[in-house]
């Protein structure tokens, strides 16, 4: 049973290898110091932080995030370690809360490896303090125990650390936040090309000075997926940039995908055969579980096939820039313009082209057979959460206990193989919303369709969402609310209607309109003022505190401009109390509005209910195509799914 801690509460430890999770709804910095029996820290070698995240027994994250997973193993602490303080400090940036009475409250959980929560703390009343001690977990008569600390310190990293006994606070304080900064910056601009062995693509031969460079930009820009590296190093893989080209086979030890060490080894493949590539094994990433292992290496596979056709196209480019250029010089004397001077020049410009060509070809399909190897042993072994309609593992789902670390709403794939696709993951909860466009985009398949047939698609896909959420949530913690204001949904609808899984009836006129955005804003409102006044435990006892999901249908149908200010504000002040947008809409019959909903489109991830490439990967920024996730036909997966939903409900309770 989970113990709630309030600030000076202490709850003993069952075990000695942890992990440690916080969750702040902001960009923080975290981080930990080890100190001896009076709880004075020795010197800054024991002191973990951004900038020299590992000690004996202790990880830390290596940039700030929102979500931290700090791995702490108490038996292989150095000699005379009796405690290990959290700390958690606001990164100093600009435009960034400078304070955490203006942020959320960070939550930490000490959970065992397994995930089972043994102790939980809410950081509650702090106001202008910028660092703030977290807990602590120490030695008492040869038992480690947890106690909830919370104190804050206004002076920041340079008082608390001072605070605690540390020489050069102020310097030191410094330093970690010089690091964090150039985190940071990583997270927006990628840092100098890597040259080392460690790379796990092997980029195609070339000029060292050539590098790999994204394509041409589409007619509308693609949208930037989630940078995966805003998450917190123990949950993504960090991208890197391709590097000068480098000899070898895919290397599927994975050693970038991952920083933190998990508590033991992942699955590895068998030795290869002398001259022969290393077997691939689902799970070889890092991680503290199977499901995280799966998740990073999922995000590996993504980054090594973005980066390789970046080499391709780069090579391949240089090759055709290279015979213009020979082309050009050959025949800038009037003489090699006629006669066989010419053809001879152009047939060997051809050649050279030919030939760098095709030599960028063969790696890249030696890459792409690779990672297709990949991807054939992986895509078996994934969870329900991971996996696509098609795969078994629905067939004998049952309703988790925990939420899952991610979900899958599609798959990806470039023009270079298209049956190589990679899943497209979003983290859990959502940190954004969700619009599935139902207008006619420029890709064929929308062009093959009427208007009719994208929307109904459209809200098909929709709701297959948001039963995959409910699937994966445990019981009663996730809530899905609908907005249907004309009726016009009720045959996509009616496996959610039929298995009694909505939070009511389908929301119609402008009547329902408004009390489903008026219930939503309410909810916003109460636990925005419960954490901010650090009173989480005075909200009203008729409020759900689960996860609530919006599906809305043909917006902006049924909408006038109040509800319009509504949705726009659960947009963006939901996904951090729990209220997340899954929104169908065609952007065009919505241009009645002006620029003011641009903000509401630029926050949600957009995606389609038929193939369209209007993605775009965070390390290249190559042109993705999107397949949504479709439900074999003939099927009935999903039905069985959501009685599978309403069954442990009905066991729960809820």
């Amino acid at each position: 049973m989970t113990a709630e801690l309030v600030r000076g509460q202490n709850h003993t430890l069952p075990q000695t290898r942890l992990e440690i999770r916080v969750s702040a709804g902001t960009p923080v910095v975290a981080g930990a110091t080890l100190g001896g029996e009076r709880g004075t820290v020795r010197g800054v070698d024991w002191i973990a932080h951004p900038g020299s995240p590992q000690l004996p027994g202790l990880e830390v994250s290596q940039q700030a995030a929102a979500d931290h997973r700090l791995a702490v193993d108490l038996e292989a602490l150095p000699t005379g370690a009796h405690r290990v303080t959290v700390l958690l400090a606001l990164p100093v940036e600009a435009g960034g809360p400078t304070r955490f009475g203006a942020v959320p409250a960070p939550f930490v959980a000490v959970t065992g490896l397994d995930g089972a929560e043994i102790a939980t703390f809410t950081l509650t009343g702090l106001d202008a303090e910028s660092a703030v001690s977290a807990l602590e977990l120490y030695r008492r008569q040869d038992a480690w125990k947890v106690r909830a600390v919370g104190q804050g310190y206004a002076g920041g990293l340079a008082e608390l650390l001072a605070d605690q006994g540390v020489t050069e606070a102020a310097a030191l304080a410094g330093s970690i936040q010089e690091a964090v900064t150039r985190g940071l910056a990583r997270a927006v601009a990628p840092p100098p090309p890597r040259t080392s062995g460690g790379d796990r693509v092997r980029q195609t031969t070339g000029s060292a000075d050539h590098r790999p460079t994204a394509p041409a930009p589409a007619p509308e820009p693609p949208e930037p997926l989630t940078d995966p590296a805003t998450t917190g190093p123990a949950h993504t893989a960090q991208g890197q940039p391709p590097g000068t080209p480098a000899d070898g086979p895919i290397n599927y030890a994975h050693p970038r995908r991952q920083h933190a060490a998990p508590p033991s080894p992942p699955p590895t493949a068998p030795p290869a055969q002398p001259g022969q590539a290393a077997q691939p094994v689902a799970g070889d990433a890092t991680g503290w579980s199977m499901d995280e292992r799966l998740y990073n290496q999922i995000w590996g596979m993504f980054e090594d096939l973005a980066r390789a056709v970046a080499a391709y196209r780069s090579a391949a480019d240089f090759a055709e820039s290279r015979m213009d250029q020979e082309l050009d010089r050959a025949l800038s004397d009037p003489r090699n313009r006629i006669g066989g001077a010419g053809d001879r020049a152009r047939d060997q410009a051809r050649a050279k082209r030919d030939e760098l060509t095709s030599r960028a070809r063969e790696a890249l399909d030696r890459d792409l057979a690779q990672l297709a190897a990949e991807t054939a042993v992986v895509e078996p072994a994934l969870p329900a959460a991971y996996a696509g309609w098609g795969n078994p593992v629905w067939h004998a789902h049952r309703v988790p206990m925990e939420m899952p670390m991610a979900l899958r709403i599609g798959d990806l794939h470039l023009p270079e193989r298209t049956d190589l696709r990679i899943p497209l993951l979003v983290r859990l909860p959502l940190e954004r919303g969700i619009w599935v466009d139902s207008g006619r985009t420029a890709s064929e398949a929308a062009a093959l369709m009427d208007t009719d047939q994208l929307r109904r698609l459209a809200m098909e896909t929709a709701v297959a969402h948001a039963a995959r959420l409910l699937a994966v949530y445990p019981p009663g913690e996730f809530a899905v609310h609908v907005i249907d204001p004309a009726g016009a949904a009720a045959g996509p609808l009616a496996p959610l209607v039929g298995a009694g899984v909505l939070a009511g009836p389908p929301a119609a006129g402008p009547g329902g309109v408004a009390s489903v955005l008026a219930h939503l804003t309410r909810r916003v409102d109460l636990v925005q003022m419960a954490v901010r006044a650090g009173a989480a435990d005075s909200l009203p006892p008729d409020l759900d505190t689960g996860e609530q999901l919006l599906v809305v249908n043909d917006f902006p149908h049924g909408f006038d401009d109040r509800a319009v200010t509504q949705l726009r504000y659960l947009a963006d002040e939901g996904p951090a109390v729990g209220v997340h947008l899954l929104m169908v809409a065609d952007r065009a019959e919505a241009s009645a509005y002006g620029p003011i909903l641009d903000p509401l489109w630029r926050s949600l991830l957009r995606i389609t209910p038929v193939a369209d490439s209007h993605l775009a990967d965070p390390w290249v920024g190559h042109a993705w195509t999107y397949e949504p996730l479709t439900i074999p036909p003939g099927s009935r997966v999903l039905e069985q799914v959501l009685a599978a939903v309403a069954a442990a409900r009905g066991a729960a309770g809820r």
